[in-house]
C-alpha cells in the first residue's frame, strides 16, 4: 500500500495552488493585522491606524492575486492553506498574541511581512507564465517595501508625541502587571522567610532540616502570594492587567526569593552553608533596591534605607529566636 504524504512541498505545488495558497496567506495576514488594531485601539489608537493600513494593503495584493487567478483558471480556487504545505511559514493563533505587548506585536509584523517576502521569492521561480511571474515579482517587492510602508504610516498617524505617549503607556502596563507583583513577592520571599530560616538553623544546626523548612516557607510563601495577588483584583478598574499575569509573577518572585537563601543548606558543613546563605541575603536585599529604584522611580537611599533596615531586623529576630 502506497502512502501519500500528509503534506506538500511547496515545490511540488501546481501554479494554481501557489496562487490559491499566495490567496489565503494574504487573506490571513489581512485578518491577523486588523486584529492587532482592534487590540491595540482602545490604549493605542495611532498604532491601530497603523495596522488598520496595513490589512488594507494586503486586501489589495489578496485581490491582484484573485484576479490573476480568475485569468488563468476561472474562479474556482483550491483549498490550500499554509499548514497544508511542509516547512511553510506558519502563523501562531490569534488568542495567542492576545496579550502581547505594543512591541512584540510591532516585532511579530516585521516578521510576517519577512515570512511573505521569502515566499513569493520561492514561488515566482516555480512559475513559467510571465504575468504570474511578474505580479510574484511585484509582491514580493511589496512586502520588501512593507517595511518602508510601514515606516510611512507610521509618520502619518503616529507622530513623535503620540508614540512617546504610547511607548509610555506600554512601560507604565508592563511595570504594573509585572514588575510591581513580581518585586511585592521578591520582597515577601527574601525578608518574609528568613526568620523561619535562620531560626530553624540556629536552633538546630541541621542543614537538612533547615532546607526542608526554608522549602516550605519559600513554596507556601509563593502560593500563598500568587494566588492572593490574583484573587486580589481582577485588574478592570485598577488597569493592573490579567491577574493570571500578576498571579504568576508575585507568586514565582517570592518563592525564588526564599529559596536563594534556602539552597545554601543543602551544604552539609553548618557554618560554610550558613555564611553563604548570608551572602545570598545580601545579595537579594541589594536587587530588591535597584529593582525599587530602577523601576518604581524610588529614591536610592529611602530604597536602601527601608529594604535593608527591615531585612536587617527579621534576620536579628530569627537569629535571636533560634539562638535562644
Amino acid at each position: 500500500m502506497r502512502f501519500l504524504p500528509a503534506r506538500k512541498r511547496l515545490k511540488d505545488l501546481t501554479e494554481q495552488e501557489i496562487l490559491a495558497l499566495a490567496i489565503a496567506s494574504e487573506e490571513d495576514d489581512a485578518r491577523i493585522y486588523r486584529s492587532f488594531a482592534q487590540q491595540l485601539r482602545e490604549d493605542y489608537p495611532a498604532s491601530a491606524k497603523v495596522f488598520d493600513d496595513m490589512a488594507s494593503e494586503e486586501d489589495t495584493h489578496r485581490q491582484a492575486l484573485i484576479d490573476q487567478h480568475l485569468a488563468r483558471f476561472g474562479d474556482t480556487i483550491p483549498l490550500i492553506r499554509r499548514e497544508h504545505v511542509a516547512g511553510f511559514h506558519t502563523r501562531a493563533p490569534l488568542w495567542l498574541s492576545s496579550n502581547q505587548s505594543l512591541d512584540s506585536i510591532r516585532t511579530l509584523a516585521a516578521g510576517m511581512e519577512a515570512d511573505a517576502e521569502n515566499f513569493y521569492l520561492k514561488a515566482m521561480k516555480q512559475v513559467s507564465n510571465a504575468d504570474t511571474r511578474k505580479l510574484l515579482g511585484d509582491l514580493a517587492a511589496a512586502e520588501a517595501g512593507h517595511q518602508s510602508t510601514a515606516e510611512a504610516v507610521t509618520e502619518e498617524h503616529l507622530d513623535p508625541a503620540a508614540r512617546d505617549e504610547e511607548n509610555d503607556k506600554a512601560n507604565r502596563q508592563f511595570i504594573l502587571t509585572w514588575v510591581q507583583p513580581g518585586l511585592a513577592g521578591l520582597m515577601d520571599g527574601s525578608v518574609s522567610t528568613l526568620a523561619p530560616i535562620f531560626a530553624t538553623a540556629f536552633a538546630t544546626q541541621d542543614t537538612h532540616t533547615t532546607f526542608l523548612v526554608g522549602l516550605a516557607a519559600s513554596v507556601g510563601a509563593g502560593i500563598s502570594m500568587g494566588f492572593t495577588e490574583a484573587a486580589s483584583d481582577d485588574g478592570e478598574l485598577s488597569g493592573r492587567g490579567s491577574p493570571v499575569k500578576r498571579g504568576f509573577a508575585s507568586g514565582i518572585m517570592t518563592t525564588l526569593g526564599g529559596l536563594g537563601h534556602a539552597l545554601p543548606y543543602l551544604i552539609t558543613d553548618f557554618w560554610t552553608a550558613t555564611i553563604i546563605a548570608i551572602i545570598v541575603v545580601f545579595v537579594e536585599l541589594w536587587a530588591i533596591v535597584w529593582i525599587q529604584n530602577r523601576f518604581m522611580k524610588t529614591p536610592f537611599g529611602r530604597a536602601t534605607f527601608q529594604v535593608v533596615l527591615g531585612g536587617a531586623l527579621v534576620f536579628a529576630a530569627g537569629a535571636i529566636i533560634g539562638g535562644g
